[in-house]
């Protein structure tokens, strides 16, 4: 999987490469079990801080996401708990998301159409 960095969005990088592995596991582009880069290769690779990396893959661990130890490294989890509950904070993103669409014009069916997509 590749990963790519925004340098000039507001995102915070550390949010972007989580982003980017959250999305890598749900398209199933990361296999459960799946060995991630070492902090320090993936810091190396993408020309950051080794710290950036490791704020990524400790959030990411703490959502359950991934494992970490010293000796495997970090690793997809193999089973990654399902709450069935979207959290407010991923509400409050996609009701901002909605109403941009709805105010640039894109009509409700295309957004659901947007949503099967990415499902």
């Amino acid at each position: 999987m590749v990963i790519k960095i925004d340098e000039y969005s507001d995102v915070p990088i550390y949010m972007q490469i989580r982003n980017q592995i959250v999305m890598g596991i749900s398209s199933g582009e990361l296999a459960s079990g799946e060995q991630l880069p070492t902090v320090r290769s993936l810091a190396l690779e993408m020309g950051i801080n080794t710290m950036t990396v490791s704020k990524t893959y400790q959030i990411l661990k703490n959502e359950g996401y991934i494992t970490t130890d010293r000796k495997n490294g970090a690793r997809v989890r193999a089973e990654i708990k399902q709450s069935g509950v979207i959290s407010e904070e991923n509400k409050a993103e996609l009701r901002r998301i909605v109403s941009e669409a709805r105010l640039s014009g894109v009509s409700k069916n295309d957004i659901k159409n947007l949503i099967d997509e990415y499902y």
